[in-house]
């Protein structure tokens, strides 16, 4: 039976930091899941320092959807526990690519991508147990900030809070770190 654990907090909280502690210690066989995009050099840049915080012997897939394919990569296979950093970036990536007009869409639309997304989270989650791996899922959590003043923050808001609501309703742990102090929450 697989186990996942759940690290949210706000932008650098520490919780990608938790995420690669608890790797070392509950893994042996690594594969660090990059959902990011680099699509600035702020964003190169960003990758640039994760990359080099993590052991280079841990492999990396870089992957935000089409997770039922992961079976094919042997890194996957032969791991033990995925570390899958950070699912914000994941659901960004896929509202993104939807080339949806975000302040003129109506709600069906809002409501359909947010459905695809739920199912590539449902297939991340069914291939991890089907295989038997552990995972540590980082997250960011959303919902403390200033309410977004455009509709596609606001919507990002809203459909990465009910994502996040699903996993740690799913995960074993859950984890929430401030200022780099990590807080077991469930």
């Amino acid at each position: 039976m697989s186990k996942v654990i759940l690290i949210t907090g706000g932008a650098r909280s520490g919780k990608s930091t938790l995420g690669e502690n608890k790797a070392k210690e509950l893994g042996k066989n690594i594969v660090y899941i990059a959902t990011s995009i680099a699509f600035d050099d702020g964003m190169k840049d960003r990758i640039k320092k994760h990359k080099e915080s993590r052991p280079s012997h841990w492999a990396t897939i870089e992957k935000y959807k089409d997770f039922s394919n992961i079976v094919e990569d042997e890194a996957f296979l032969q791991s033990d526990l995925i570390l899958l950093d950070c699912m914000t970036l994941m659901i960004s990536n896929l509202l993104l690519e939807s080339n949806i007009d975000f302040d003129n869409c109506k709600i069906e639309e809002i409501d359909n991508i947010e459905k695809k997304i739920f199912e590539e989270v449902n297939t991340l989650l069914e291939v991890i147990n089907k295989y038997n791996k552990n995972i540590i899922i980082v997250t960011n959590e959303v919902g403390m900030g200033i309410v977004p003043s455009y509709k596609l923050g606001s919507i990002f808001r809203d459909i990465a809070g009910r994502i996040n609501q699903y996993l740690a309703s799913k995960a074993e742990e859950v984890y929430i770190t401030i200022s780099g102090i990590p807080m077991k929450i469930k």
